[in-house]
Protein backbone atom coordinates (compact mmCIF):
# COMPACT_ATOMS: atom_id res chain seq x y z
CA UNK A 1 0.00 0.00 0.00
CA UNK A 2 1.24 3.48 -0.83
CA UNK A 3 1.75 5.92 2.01
CA UNK A 4 0.71 8.91 -0.13
CA UNK A 5 -1.43 9.27 -3.25
CA UNK A 6 -1.55 12.52 -5.24
CA UNK A 7 -4.69 13.30 -7.25
CA UNK A 8 -4.57 16.45 -9.37
CA UNK A 9 -7.62 18.29 -10.67
CA UNK A 10 -7.30 19.38 -14.29
CA UNK A 11 -10.84 20.38 -15.33
CA UNK A 12 -13.74 21.67 -13.26
CA UNK A 13 -16.34 21.80 -16.04
CA UNK A 14 -16.66 21.38 -19.79
CA UNK A 15 -15.07 24.57 -21.07
CA UNK A 16 -12.42 24.93 -18.36
CA UNK A 17 -8.86 26.10 -19.08
CA UNK A 18 -7.38 23.85 -21.76
CA UNK A 19 -3.85 24.35 -20.39
CA UNK A 20 -4.66 23.02 -16.93
CA UNK A 21 -4.30 19.23 -17.54
CA UNK A 22 -0.86 19.58 -19.11
CA UNK A 23 0.29 21.98 -16.40
CA UNK A 24 -0.84 19.58 -13.68
CA UNK A 25 1.06 16.63 -15.17
CA UNK A 26 4.19 18.55 -16.14
CA UNK A 27 4.33 20.73 -13.01
CA UNK A 28 5.43 17.97 -10.65
CA UNK A 29 4.80 14.42 -9.50
CA UNK A 30 1.16 13.30 -9.49
CA UNK A 31 -0.31 9.82 -9.48
CA UNK A 32 -3.74 10.58 -10.93
CA UNK A 33 -5.25 13.34 -13.04
CA UNK A 34 -8.94 13.91 -12.40
CA UNK A 35 -10.99 15.68 -15.09
CA UNK A 36 -14.59 16.67 -14.31
CA UNK A 37 -16.64 17.74 -17.34
CA UNK A 38 -20.29 17.16 -16.52
CA UNK A 39 -22.96 19.47 -15.18
CA UNK A 40 -26.69 18.73 -15.35
CA UNK A 41 -27.22 20.90 -18.42
CA UNK A 42 -24.15 19.38 -20.10
CA UNK A 43 -25.82 15.98 -20.33
CA UNK A 44 -28.72 17.37 -22.33
CA UNK A 45 -26.37 19.26 -24.66
CA UNK A 46 -24.40 16.07 -25.28
CA UNK A 47 -27.59 14.08 -25.89
CA UNK A 48 -28.67 16.58 -28.55
CA UNK A 49 -25.25 16.25 -30.18
CA UNK A 50 -25.58 12.48 -30.18
CA UNK A 51 -29.00 12.73 -31.81
CA UNK A 52 -27.40 14.64 -34.68
CA UNK A 53 -24.35 12.37 -34.92
CA UNK A 54 -24.15 8.96 -33.17
CA UNK A 55 -20.37 9.37 -32.95
CA UNK A 56 -20.78 12.40 -30.67
CA UNK A 57 -22.19 12.84 -27.17
CA UNK A 58 -18.96 13.12 -25.19
CA UNK A 59 -16.75 16.04 -24.10
CA UNK A 60 -14.51 16.46 -27.13
CA UNK A 61 -12.10 18.72 -25.24
CA UNK A 62 -11.05 15.56 -23.41
CA UNK A 63 -9.27 14.19 -26.47
CA UNK A 64 -7.04 17.25 -26.63
CA UNK A 65 -6.43 17.01 -22.89
CA UNK A 66 -5.25 13.42 -23.24
CA UNK A 67 -3.02 14.33 -26.16
CA UNK A 68 -1.36 17.01 -24.03
CA UNK A 69 -0.62 14.58 -21.16
CA UNK A 70 0.28 11.45 -23.16
CA UNK A 71 3.97 11.66 -22.18
CA UNK A 72 3.01 11.64 -18.52
CA UNK A 73 0.69 8.66 -18.98
CA UNK A 74 3.09 6.62 -21.08
CA UNK A 75 6.44 7.51 -19.51
CA UNK A 76 5.61 8.31 -15.89
CA UNK A 77 2.56 6.16 -15.26
CA UNK A 78 0.09 8.94 -14.48
CA UNK A 79 -3.47 7.61 -14.60
CA UNK A 80 -6.44 9.64 -15.77
CA UNK A 81 -10.03 9.45 -14.52
CA UNK A 82 -12.73 11.51 -16.24
CA UNK A 83 -16.49 11.61 -16.71
CA UNK A 84 -15.91 12.92 -20.23
CA UNK A 85 -17.89 10.02 -21.70
CA UNK A 86 -21.10 12.00 -21.20
CA UNK A 87 -23.92 10.10 -22.89
CA UNK A 88 -21.60 8.16 -25.20
CA UNK A 89 -18.58 6.73 -23.32
CA UNK A 90 -17.89 4.13 -26.03
CA UNK A 91 -17.58 6.81 -28.72
CA UNK A 92 -15.22 8.68 -26.41
CA UNK A 93 -13.12 5.51 -26.06
CA UNK A 94 -13.07 5.08 -29.86
CA UNK A 95 -11.76 8.63 -30.25
CA UNK A 96 -9.06 7.94 -27.65
CA UNK A 97 -7.99 4.77 -29.41
CA UNK A 98 -7.78 6.67 -32.71
CA UNK A 99 -5.57 9.22 -30.97
CA UNK A 100 -3.38 6.42 -29.57
CA UNK A 101 -3.01 4.96 -33.07
CA UNK A 102 -2.09 8.36 -34.45
CA UNK A 103 0.56 8.89 -31.76
CA UNK A 104 1.90 5.33 -31.93
CA UNK A 105 1.10 4.47 -28.29
CA UNK A 106 -1.89 2.13 -28.77
CA UNK A 107 -0.18 -0.72 -26.89
CA UNK A 108 0.61 1.51 -23.92
CA UNK A 109 -2.95 2.63 -23.16
CA UNK A 110 -5.64 0.60 -21.44
CA UNK A 111 -9.01 2.34 -21.45
CA UNK A 112 -11.60 1.56 -18.81
CA UNK A 113 -15.09 2.37 -20.09
CA UNK A 114 -17.88 2.63 -17.51
CA UNK A 115 -21.46 2.50 -18.80
CA UNK A 116 -24.87 1.68 -17.37
CA UNK A 117 -25.79 5.12 -16.06
CA UNK A 118 -27.89 5.97 -19.14
CA UNK A 119 -31.52 5.19 -18.30
CA UNK A 120 -33.09 6.85 -21.33
CA UNK A 121 -33.69 3.60 -23.28
CA UNK A 122 -35.24 2.02 -20.14
CA UNK A 123 -37.56 4.80 -18.99
CA UNK A 124 -40.84 3.23 -20.12
CA UNK A 125 -39.80 -0.12 -18.67
CA UNK A 126 -38.85 1.45 -15.34
CA UNK A 127 -42.07 3.46 -15.09
CA UNK A 128 -44.11 0.32 -15.88
CA UNK A 129 -42.25 -1.52 -13.10
CA UNK A 130 -43.41 1.02 -10.55
CA UNK A 131 -40.55 3.52 -10.53
CA UNK A 132 -42.32 6.89 -10.96
CA UNK A 133 -39.08 8.92 -11.04
CA UNK A 134 -40.98 11.64 -9.24
CA UNK A 135 -39.59 15.15 -9.32
CA UNK A 136 -37.69 15.66 -6.06
CA UNK A 137 -38.91 19.26 -5.82
CA UNK A 138 -42.58 18.92 -6.83
CA UNK A 139 -43.41 15.23 -6.33
CA UNK A 140 -44.89 15.03 -9.84
CA UNK A 141 -44.38 11.75 -11.74
CA UNK A 142 -42.11 11.74 -14.77
CA UNK A 143 -45.02 10.52 -16.89
CA UNK A 144 -46.19 14.15 -17.08
CA UNK A 145 -43.25 15.05 -19.32
CA UNK A 146 -42.18 11.62 -20.56
CA UNK A 147 -42.75 12.46 -24.22
CA UNK A 148 -40.35 15.41 -23.93
CA UNK A 149 -37.48 13.74 -22.06
CA UNK A 150 -34.10 14.34 -23.66
CA UNK A 151 -31.73 12.51 -21.31
CA UNK A 152 -31.87 10.49 -18.09
CA UNK A 153 -28.72 9.43 -16.27
CA UNK A 154 -28.17 7.93 -12.84
CA UNK A 155 -25.30 9.20 -10.74
CA UNK A 156 -23.04 6.21 -10.17
CA UNK A 157 -20.35 5.97 -7.52
CA UNK A 158 -16.73 4.93 -7.27
CA UNK A 159 -17.17 1.15 -7.53
CA UNK A 160 -17.01 0.79 -11.33
CA UNK A 161 -13.98 3.09 -11.54
CA UNK A 162 -12.18 0.96 -8.95
CA UNK A 163 -13.06 -2.14 -10.97
CA UNK A 164 -11.58 -0.58 -14.11
CA UNK A 165 -8.38 0.34 -12.28
CA UNK A 166 -8.17 -3.20 -10.94
CA UNK A 167 -8.36 -4.51 -14.50
CA UNK A 168 -5.31 -2.48 -15.46
CA UNK A 169 -6.87 0.66 -16.94
CA UNK A 170 -4.65 3.72 -16.98
CA UNK A 171 -7.41 5.92 -18.40
CA UNK A 172 -10.96 5.51 -17.07
CA UNK A 173 -13.87 7.19 -18.87
CA UNK A 174 -17.33 7.26 -17.32
CA UNK A 175 -20.72 8.68 -18.13
CA UNK A 176 -22.68 10.39 -15.33
CA UNK A 177 -20.46 9.52 -12.40
CA UNK A 178 -20.68 11.70 -9.34
CA UNK A 179 -18.05 14.42 -9.43
CA UNK A 180 -16.62 13.29 -6.10
CA UNK A 181 -16.18 9.67 -7.20
CA UNK A 182 -13.51 10.70 -9.70
CA UNK A 183 -11.19 11.52 -6.79
CA UNK A 184 -12.44 9.03 -4.23
CA UNK A 185 -12.06 5.99 -6.51
CA UNK A 186 -8.26 6.12 -6.82
CA UNK A 187 -7.93 6.61 -3.06
CA UNK A 188 -10.12 3.57 -2.38
CA UNK A 189 -8.21 1.57 -4.95
CA UNK A 190 -4.74 2.48 -3.70
CA UNK A 191 -5.49 2.32 0.04
CA UNK A 192 -7.88 -0.63 -0.04
CA UNK A 193 -10.61 1.15 1.88
CA UNK A 194 -13.52 -1.22 2.41
CA UNK A 195 -17.19 -0.62 1.73
CA UNK A 196 -17.77 -0.11 5.46
CA UNK A 197 -14.90 2.29 6.18
CA UNK A 198 -17.38 5.12 6.44
CA UNK A 199 -15.09 7.81 7.84
CA UNK A 200 -12.36 7.14 5.27
CA UNK A 201 -14.88 6.99 2.43
CA UNK A 202 -16.38 10.27 3.60
CA UNK A 203 -12.89 11.79 3.61
CA UNK A 204 -12.45 10.67 0.02
CA UNK A 205 -15.75 12.31 -0.89
CA UNK A 206 -14.72 15.56 0.81
CA UNK A 207 -11.40 15.50 -1.06
CA UNK A 208 -13.29 15.08 -4.30
CA UNK A 209 -15.72 17.86 -3.45
CA UNK A 210 -12.91 20.30 -2.69
CA UNK A 211 -11.12 19.82 -6.03
CA UNK A 212 -14.05 18.98 -8.33
CA UNK A 213 -14.40 22.60 -9.48
CA UNK A 214 -10.75 23.01 -10.35
CA UNK A 215 -9.20 26.37 -9.48
CA UNK A 216 -12.29 27.51 -7.62
CA UNK A 217 -10.55 26.25 -4.45
CA UNK A 218 -7.16 27.74 -5.28
CA UNK A 219 -8.18 31.38 -5.63
CA UNK A 220 -10.43 31.43 -8.67
CA UNK A 221 -13.90 32.91 -8.17
CA UNK A 222 -12.83 33.72 -4.61
CA UNK A 223 -14.80 36.25 -2.56
CA UNK A 224 -12.45 36.81 0.37
CA UNK A 225 -9.67 39.27 -0.44
CA UNK A 226 -10.13 38.52 -4.14
CA UNK A 227 -8.00 41.48 -5.22
CA UNK A 228 -5.01 40.11 -3.31
CA UNK A 229 -4.98 36.66 -4.97
CA UNK A 230 -1.52 36.56 -6.60
CA UNK A 231 -0.86 35.91 -10.29
CA UNK A 232 -4.34 34.70 -11.19
CA UNK A 233 -3.24 34.59 -14.84
CA UNK A 234 -0.94 31.73 -13.83
CA UNK A 235 -3.33 30.08 -11.40
CA UNK A 236 -2.39 26.67 -10.06
CA UNK A 237 -5.06 23.98 -10.00
CA UNK A 238 -5.49 21.97 -6.77
CA UNK A 239 -3.93 18.66 -5.79
CA UNK A 240 -4.98 16.24 -3.05
CA UNK A 241 -2.17 14.65 -1.07
CA UNK A 242 -4.01 11.75 0.60
CA UNK A 243 -2.95 9.22 3.21
CA UNK A 244 -4.33 5.78 4.14
CA UNK A 245 -5.87 7.03 7.41
CA UNK A 246 -8.24 9.35 5.54
CA UNK A 247 -6.43 12.60 6.26
CA UNK A 248 -5.29 14.69 3.32
CA UNK A 249 -3.87 18.04 2.33
CA UNK A 250 -4.89 20.40 -0.46
CA UNK A 251 -1.98 22.03 -2.28
CA UNK A 252 -0.82 23.13 -5.74
CA UNK A 253 2.37 23.01 -7.75
CA UNK A 254 5.14 25.46 -6.83
CA UNK A 255 5.62 28.59 -8.93
CA UNK A 256 1.95 28.80 -9.86
CA UNK A 257 -0.45 31.61 -9.06
CA UNK A 258 -3.55 31.65 -6.96
CA UNK A 259 -3.82 30.82 -3.28
CA UNK A 260 -4.74 27.81 -1.20
CA UNK A 261 -5.59 28.60 2.39
CA UNK A 262 -8.37 27.87 4.86
CA UNK A 263 -10.70 30.58 3.45
CA UNK A 264 -10.39 29.46 -0.20
CA UNK A 265 -10.94 25.81 0.73
CA UNK A 266 -13.87 26.75 2.97
CA UNK A 267 -15.55 28.66 0.14
CA UNK A 268 -15.41 25.56 -2.05
CA UNK A 269 -16.65 23.32 0.76
CA UNK A 270 -19.91 25.26 1.11
CA UNK A 271 -20.43 25.30 -2.68
CA UNK A 272 -23.46 23.12 -3.58
CA UNK A 273 -23.38 21.65 -0.10
CA UNK A 274 -27.06 21.31 0.83
CA UNK A 275 -27.65 19.83 4.29
CA UNK A 276 -24.23 20.02 5.97
CA UNK A 277 -25.00 16.96 8.09
CA UNK A 278 -25.91 14.76 5.13
CA UNK A 279 -23.94 15.12 1.91
CA UNK A 280 -25.38 12.09 0.14
CA UNK A 281 -23.43 10.11 -2.44
CA UNK A 282 -23.82 6.55 -3.77
CA UNK A 283 -20.86 5.42 -1.63
CA UNK A 284 -21.32 7.18 1.70
CA UNK A 285 -23.09 10.02 3.48
CA UNK A 286 -20.53 12.62 4.60
CA UNK A 287 -20.99 14.96 7.56
CA UNK A 288 -19.61 18.35 6.60
CA UNK A 289 -19.93 19.60 10.17
CA UNK A 290 -17.18 17.18 11.19
CA UNK A 291 -14.56 18.59 8.80
CA UNK A 292 -11.50 20.15 10.41
CA UNK A 293 -9.19 22.49 8.48
CA UNK A 294 -5.82 23.88 9.47
CA UNK A 295 -2.91 25.57 7.68
CA UNK A 296 -0.13 23.11 6.82
CA UNK A 297 2.39 25.44 5.18
CA UNK A 298 2.39 27.87 2.29
CA UNK A 299 -0.49 27.09 -0.10
CA UNK A 300 -1.30 23.94 1.83
CA UNK A 301 -4.34 23.08 3.97
CA UNK A 302 -4.73 19.93 6.06
CA UNK A 303 -8.18 18.30 6.21
CA UNK A 304 -9.00 15.80 8.95
CA UNK A 305 -11.67 14.55 11.35
CA UNK A 306 -14.20 13.72 8.63
CA UNK A 307 -17.10 11.47 9.67
CA UNK A 308 -19.33 9.36 7.46
CA UNK A 309 -22.19 6.90 7.64
CA UNK A 310 -23.82 4.34 5.32
CA UNK A 311 -25.39 5.56 2.08
CA UNK A 312 -29.07 5.39 1.18
CA UNK A 313 -30.61 2.72 -1.06
CA UNK A 314 -31.29 5.26 -3.82
CA UNK A 315 -29.40 6.87 -6.66
CA UNK A 316 -30.09 10.35 -7.91
CA UNK A 317 -31.17 10.60 -11.54
CA UNK A 318 -30.53 13.68 -13.64
CA UNK A 319 -33.29 14.05 -16.23
CA UNK A 320 -33.54 16.77 -18.86
CA UNK A 321 -36.65 17.50 -20.92
CA UNK A 322 -37.72 19.93 -23.61
CA UNK A 323 -39.69 22.84 -22.12
CA UNK A 324 -40.34 25.30 -24.93
CA UNK A 325 -38.25 28.09 -26.41
CA UNK A 326 -36.57 31.29 -25.35
CA UNK A 327 -34.82 34.32 -26.77
CA UNK A 328 -32.88 37.07 -25.05
CA UNK A 329 -31.93 40.38 -26.65
CA UNK A 330 -30.07 43.50 -25.52
CA UNK A 331 -29.76 47.15 -26.43
CA UNK A 332 -27.49 49.67 -24.70
CA UNK A 333 -28.66 53.24 -24.04
CA UNK A 334 -26.18 56.06 -23.38
CA UNK A 335 -26.22 59.16 -21.20
CA UNK A 336 -28.02 61.48 -20.79
CA UNK A 337 -31.13 59.83 -19.28
CA UNK A 338 -29.82 56.33 -20.03
CA UNK A 339 -32.06 54.57 -17.52
CA UNK A 340 -35.13 56.55 -18.59
CA UNK A 341 -34.47 55.69 -22.24
CA UNK A 342 -34.08 51.99 -21.43
CA UNK A 343 -37.33 51.98 -19.44
CA UNK A 344 -39.15 53.77 -22.24
CA UNK A 345 -37.79 51.28 -24.77
CA UNK A 346 -39.09 48.41 -22.64
CA UNK A 347 -42.58 49.89 -22.60
CA UNK A 348 -42.51 50.52 -26.35
CA UNK A 349 -41.48 46.92 -27.00
CA UNK A 350 -44.16 45.48 -24.72
CA UNK A 351 -46.89 47.60 -26.32
CA UNK A 352 -45.82 46.42 -29.77
CA UNK A 353 -45.84 42.77 -28.69
CA UNK A 354 -49.34 43.30 -27.28
CA UNK A 355 -50.45 45.05 -30.49
CA UNK A 356 -49.24 42.06 -32.52
CA UNK A 357 -51.06 39.58 -30.28
CA UNK A 358 -47.84 37.92 -29.11
CA UNK A 359 -48.13 36.22 -25.74
CA UNK A 360 -45.48 34.31 -23.80
CA UNK A 361 -45.23 32.16 -20.72
CA UNK A 362 -42.79 34.71 -19.32
CA UNK A 363 -41.33 38.03 -20.34
CA UNK A 364 -38.54 39.43 -18.17
CA UNK A 365 -36.80 42.79 -18.35
CA UNK A 366 -33.53 43.77 -16.68
CA UNK A 367 -31.76 47.10 -16.72
CA UNK A 368 -28.12 46.07 -16.47
CA UNK A 369 -26.21 48.76 -14.65
CA UNK A 370 -29.19 49.67 -12.52
CA UNK A 371 -30.92 46.55 -11.21
CA UNK A 372 -29.86 43.29 -12.88
CA UNK A 373 -27.45 41.62 -10.48
CA UNK A 374 -29.06 42.22 -7.10
CA UNK A 375 -32.54 43.38 -8.02
CA UNK A 376 -33.74 46.97 -7.63
CA UNK A 377 -31.18 49.03 -5.76
CA UNK A 378 -32.15 51.85 -3.44
CA UNK A 379 -30.96 55.08 -4.96
CA UNK A 380 -30.08 53.58 -8.35
CA UNK A 381 -28.45 56.39 -10.32
CA UNK A 382 -30.82 58.07 -12.72
CA UNK A 383 -27.86 59.61 -14.53
CA UNK A 384 -25.94 56.39 -15.18
CA UNK A 385 -23.55 56.77 -18.12
CA UNK A 386 -25.03 53.72 -19.82
CA UNK A 387 -27.68 51.09 -19.18
CA UNK A 388 -28.20 47.82 -20.99
CA UNK A 389 -31.80 46.87 -21.66
CA UNK A 390 -32.01 43.06 -21.57
CA UNK A 391 -35.33 41.45 -22.44
CA UNK A 392 -36.04 37.73 -22.47
CA UNK A 393 -39.13 35.76 -23.38
CA UNK A 394 -40.04 32.11 -23.11
CA UNK A 395 -42.96 30.21 -24.57
CA UNK A 396 -44.12 26.98 -26.17
CA UNK A 397 -44.67 28.47 -29.65
CA UNK A 398 -41.34 28.73 -31.45
CA UNK A 399 -42.78 30.95 -34.18
CA UNK A 400 -44.05 33.44 -31.60
CA UNK A 401 -40.66 33.59 -29.89
CA UNK A 402 -39.08 34.08 -33.31
CA UNK A 403 -41.40 37.04 -33.93
CA UNK A 404 -40.20 38.64 -30.69
CA UNK A 405 -36.64 38.60 -32.04
CA UNK A 406 -37.83 40.57 -35.07
CA UNK A 407 -39.36 43.34 -32.95
CA UNK A 408 -36.33 44.24 -30.85
CA UNK A 409 -33.78 45.38 -33.43
CA UNK A 410 -36.09 47.84 -35.28
CA UNK A 411 -36.04 49.95 -32.11
CA UNK A 412 -32.54 51.06 -33.07
CA UNK A 413 -34.21 53.59 -35.37
CA UNK A 414 -37.83 53.71 -34.23
CA UNK A 415 -37.36 53.86 -30.46
CA UNK A 416 -35.59 56.09 -27.92
CA UNK A 417 -32.28 57.66 -29.00
CA UNK A 418 -28.61 57.01 -28.20
CA UNK A 419 -28.68 53.26 -28.63
CA UNK A 420 -25.82 50.89 -29.37
CA UNK A 421 -24.86 47.26 -28.74
CA UNK A 422 -26.90 45.78 -31.58
CA UNK A 423 -24.10 44.70 -33.92
CA UNK A 424 -24.77 41.00 -33.32
CA UNK A 425 -28.20 41.41 -34.92
CA UNK A 426 -31.37 39.60 -33.95
CA UNK A 427 -31.36 37.39 -30.86
CA UNK A 428 -31.32 33.66 -31.48
CA UNK A 429 -34.21 31.40 -30.56
CA UNK A 430 -33.03 28.57 -28.32
CA UNK A 431 -34.75 25.46 -27.10
CA UNK A 432 -35.25 25.39 -23.33
CA UNK A 433 -33.98 22.30 -21.59
CA UNK A 434 -35.45 21.93 -18.10
CA UNK A 435 -34.05 19.88 -15.23
CA UNK A 436 -35.98 17.08 -13.51
CA UNK A 437 -34.20 15.59 -10.46
CA UNK A 438 -35.41 12.17 -9.33
CA UNK A 439 -34.45 9.12 -7.28
CA UNK A 440 -34.38 5.46 -8.20
CA UNK A 441 -33.59 2.20 -6.40
CA UNK A 442 -29.93 1.23 -6.64
CA UNK A 443 -30.96 -2.32 -7.48
CA UNK A 444 -32.16 -1.39 -10.96
CA UNK A 445 -28.95 0.35 -12.04
CA UNK A 446 -26.10 -1.99 -12.99
CA UNK A 447 -22.93 -0.32 -14.23
CA UNK A 448 -20.80 -2.21 -16.72
CA UNK A 449 -17.01 -2.00 -16.98
CA UNK A 450 -14.95 -2.84 -20.06
CA UNK A 451 -11.23 -2.38 -20.54
CA UNK A 452 -10.13 -1.94 -24.15
CA UNK A 453 -6.65 -1.61 -25.59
Amino acid sequence: MKSLVRVASGQGFWGDWLEAPRRQVEGGDVDYLMLDYLAEVTMSILQKQKERDPRMGYARDFIGAIESVLPGIVERGVKVIANAGGVNPRACADALLALADQKGVRGKLALGVVTGDDLLPRLDELIAQGHPLANMDTGEPLSLVRDRVLSANAYIGSGPIIEALGKGANIVVTGRSTDTALTMAPLRYEFGWGAGDWDKLAAGIIAGHIIECGAQCSGGNCLKDWATIPDVWNIGYPIVDARPDGTFEICKHPHTGGRIDVPTVTEQLVYEMGDPHSYITPDVVADFTSIQLEPAGENRVRVFGVKGRPPTDKLKVSIAYRAGYKAVGTLVYAWPDALAKAKAADQVLRRRLEYLGLTFDTIVTEFVGANATHGPLAGAPSDAPEVQLRVGVRGQDKAMVERFTRELIPMVLNGPPSVTGFAAGRPKVEEIVAYWPALIDKTVVTPQVEVVR
